[in-house]
């Protein structure tokens, strides 16, 4: 069991930055993949980055590539997702989320934090 606290969220204009963070509980946390996902209002939850577990292997959607980042810092329990030249497209909340197996079918989800971009 892993409990996630994502934070970072909030409001920012387009073409602004943003760094979400993901704070794991437990002495598990390097055993995890970790990945983010995002949901805009009316749309589906989306996968938007991943992480495997030593965080030498990193993947974006298309959408986000150049602009965004994933990263993880073991020693801290913390998974990051770096949000540059940030477009009103990418609001919504986002979850960042704890997989045994693949990043993009987690077992573990946080709460959620809210990423609004204005135009």
């Amino acid at each position: 069991q892993v409990q996630l606290v994502e934070s970072g969220g909030g409001l920012v204009e387009a073409g602004g930055s943003l760094r979400l963070s993901c704070a794991a509980s437990g002495r598990t946390f390097s055993t995890y993949a970790m990945g983010w996902f995002r949901q805009a209002p009316g749309k589906e939850r989306e996968f938007v980055a991943g992480i495997n577990r030593g965080g030498g292997t990193t993947y974006v959607i298309d959408t986000v590539k150049g602009r965004f980042t994933i990263s993880r810092d073991n020693a801290k329990n913390t998974v990051y997702l770096q949000m540059n030249s940030l477009k009103p497209e990418d609001t919504a909340i986002y979850y960042c989320a704890a997989a045994r197996i693949s990043a993009r079918s987690p077992d573990f989800w946080g709460q959620g934090t809210q990423v609004t971009v204005s135009s």
